[in-house]
């Protein structure tokens, strides 16, 4: 046998370990989509179908920047405030056809700098995520509140309909976002990602640099929620220095649906977007049946807790 036979049979090895119970989840996403689409028939349409993705699509990226994290053996209390900030950036920058490129700089920056300074402070202090992450939600809250106040700014609405139109531009925009993510996990420091988070002393001594690992984690982490917020403002019409808040939480209810696990180097990002998916129908199809808003919440928060919990006694159940 030789070395590339080996390394396709370790491949799908690891692809087979990682992939252990995203049939289930893909049945139940599917049903899901089924029941929404029964209860709205206009959804496999080009304006339902725009309009749905236009909603997952914030969702998915949050998901996606708090899914890289966790799979590198750490997270994130911060998506939601950067959420804001991204949105307020852009609200206050693309006032005129001439700040567009600049705004969509700014905000891109500004993602990856905070990203990054986030993940020197973990990695290079050695300090825990979730109190880093937590004190610079504070921060970067405080941040979008000097920015911009009040709800306000303005967004071209020749922007807003190009994104948040009546196209499916959002679909087509994660589409090159899992494409990039692919072309990245290809590379040594993706690869990295989940060997850092699964086993960081292992992965060291195999020569991975951990640290700058984690760094690009969260850079990388940081980017993709500022453009989330990008995305928002573009859907409003405006910035809300506080519009992000429910971001953090359903980027780990997102992730966790997925079967990404807390403690590093457990999942796939295509199970947390479908993760993601997942969640955004449940809450359309609690609309539809008429659930009230404190119901919602319940079940959402029961279906994230049996998320959890049934892998974990499925596995128990199993070792016995």
């Amino acid at each position: 046998m030789n070395a590339s036979t080996t390394s396709s049979h370790l491949y799908l090895a690891v692809q087979s370990r990682r992939n252990r119970g995203l049939g289930g989840l893909f049945i139940v996403v599917v049903a899901f989509v089924l029941l929404y689409a029964w209860l709205f028939p206009g959804l496999f349409s080009l304006g339902g179908f725009s309009k749905f993705t236009q909603n997952w699509f914030p969702l998915a990226l949050v998901t996606m920047a708090q899914a890289l994290l966790m799979l590198n053996g750490g997270i994130t209390l911060a998506i939601g405030p950067l959420v804001s900030l991204g949105a307020v950036i852009a609200a206050t920058t693309m006032a005129d056809p001439a700040g567009m490129a600049g705004g969509l700089v700014a905000v891109a920056v500004a993602g990856l700098v905070i990203g990054a300074l986030t993940g020197m402070i973990v990695a290079y202090l050695r300090l825990p995520a979730i109190i880093v992450t937590l004190a610079g939600s504070f921060i970067i809250t405080g941040i979008a509140l000097i920015i911009l106040p009040r709800p306000g700014g303005f967004i071209p609405p020749w922007f807003s309909d190009l994104i948040a139109g009546d196209r499916p531009v959002a679909f087509g925009l994660l589409i090159i976002i899992i494409v990039a993510w692919k072309l990245f996990l290809a590379t040594p420091l993706g690869l990295g990602i989940y060997a850092a988070g699964e086993n960081p002393v292992g992965a060291f001594r195999s020569g991975v640099p951990v640290a700058k690992v984690k760094v690009t984690a969260f850079a990388i982490s940081g980017l993709l929620a500022a453009l989330a917020g990008l995305f928002v403002a573009a859907q409003t019409g405006s910035g809300d220095p506080v519009i992000g808040n429910p971001f953090t939480l359903n980027s780990i209810a997102g992730a966790v649906l997925g079967g990404v696990g807390f403690l590093g180097g457990k999942g796939t990002m295509r199970g947390a977007i479908c993760g993601s998916l997942l969640l955004s129908v449940m809450i359309n199809v609690m609309f539809f049946l008429g659930f009230p808003p404190v119901a919602q919440y319940i079940a959402q928060g029961v279906i994230i807790v049996g998320a959890v919990a049934i892998p974990e006694l499925t596995g128990r159940w199993r070792k016995k």
